[in-house]
């Protein structure tokens, strides 16, 4: 059975950084792309950050301020928020994308806020 898990989400003032992690479990086959969505209360899904065979894509608002990784051996993928702002503040998912099916983690939700 695949789980995804996240951390690291929490309360953060802004202009500070959090880094938070998804870990991943059980066989997961023909993955094409991983990455990071968040919902914000009262809105869609959105995509933040994505990497989808060699390329990294990022949504408009954190270009310059977030970056995706992954650690294959860890099974692992990285989000490194800096700069943050307010409306940041939402729950962020790990999303894994295979040919037959996404994948989800449950949310780890960031808060910034003085």
């Amino acid at each position: 059975q695949v789980q995804l898990v996240e951390s690291g989400g929490g309360l953060v003032q802004p202009g500070g950084s959090l880094r938070i992690s998804c870990v991943a479990s059980g066989r997961i086959f023909s993955i094409y792309a991983v990455g990071w969505y968040r919902q914000a209360p009262g809105k869609q899904r959105e995509l933040v950050a994505a990497i989808n065979g060699g390329r990294i894509n990022y949504a408009d608002s954190v270009k310059g301020r977030f970056t995706i990784s992954r650690d294959n051996a860890k099974n692992t993928v990285y989000l490194q928020m800096n700069s943050l702002k307010p409306e940041d503040t939402a729950v962020y998912y790990c999303n894994i994308g295979t040919v037959m099916r996404d994948y989800w983690g449950q949310g780890t939700q960031v808060t910034v806020s003085s």
